[in-house]
């Protein structure tokens, strides 16, 4: 689907690629656009952002109101079959974007907010049931829709450190981009909330309801669901796992410190040795 959005603004325009990375670089109209997602994980048919690979180790991301789509259809029966792995990561990629879009340091409001929680509510009912079984489609009916939600609520109030440590992992080791994010997930969860333990406390209500307790104890079981939608999908958990090791979070680290785009949005500043440290936690 980014790549669709790059061809239809592109295909007519005198601009190259390299002129329109970034935010608002993209001038003039496109061509018609229509998209179609056949997972229920990134949003992108909903949102003004594509994100491309730019060279062996690198991505780069295009922020431009020309990326909205005239139409997305959401239709489940082009996500049966899917694996369960697949399901799994790319389900946690869509809780990623409300759970970040619900702490957005600079464009949070309460329509992003309202999408977000209405979006952690599908996906996390609805996570289980699409893996156990992929042939249940008014699961994969609600994945999908909880995923649009979630695109519609980070297309207003941006992703944070998730997203910002993810990239290198997916970029520098190939990782898939979901589950980049479900590895450092629970670990960004748990140093963000020094700055929105309440934000988080309010979505555990919604994933975790029986969850108890004082406000930092609430965030915490937030964090701990995360982990638990890992686990039970069976998920890689750590980044040893995918072959990653102690002498590449140097690496890793000064990579996601260029993430500047993401990192302003982040509810706590991340700085480069927190950036080492949440890879050292993850590792």
């Amino acid at each position: 689907m980014d790549v669709a959005k790059l061809v239809a603004v592109l295909t007519a325009s005198p601009q190259s690629l390299s002129e329109i990375y970034g935010i608002g670089n993209v001038h003039g109209s496109r061509l018609p656009l229509v998209q179609i997602p056949t997972t229920a994980g990134t949003g992108s048919e909903v949102t003004n952002i594509s994100i491309v690979t730019t060279g062996a180790t690198s991505k780069m991301g295009i922020v431009a109101p020309q990326l909205y789509a005239d139409m997305a259809i959401l239709d489940a029966e082009l996500t049966i079959g899917l694996p369960p792995a697949v399901t799994a990561a790319t389900g946690i990629d869509a809780m990623v974007h409300a759970i970040e879009a619900y702490t957005s340091k600079h464009k949070k409001n309460p329509l992003s907010d309202g999408l977000a929680r209405q979006a952690l509510g599908l996906l996390s009912r609805h996570l289980i049931r699409a893996c156990e079984n992929g042939q249940d489609l008014a699961a994969r009916q609600a994945m999908l829709l909880g995923a649009m939600l979630a695109g519609q609520a980070f297309a207003n109030a941006p992703v944070g450190a998730v997203h910002a440590l993810a990239y290198p992992i997916g970029g520098i080791f190939h990782v898939a981009h979901g589950l980049s994010n479900s590895l450092v997930l629970p670990h960004v969860l748990r140093f963000n909330a020094q700055a929105c333990a309440e934000q988080y406390a309010e979505l555990a209500a919604i994933v975790v309801p029986h969850a108890a307790g004082s406000t930092a104890a609430r965030a915490e079981a937030l964090a701990v669901a995360m982990q638990q939608f890992a686990a039970v999908t069976a998920l890689p958990r750590t980044l040893s796992q995918v072959g990653i090791t102690a002498g590449d979070l140097d690496l890793l680290a000064s990579e996601a410190m260029k993430q500047t785009r993401l990192l302003g949005n982040n509810p706590r500043p991340v700085a480069r040795a927190d950036a080492y440290a949440l890879y050292e936690l993850a590792l």
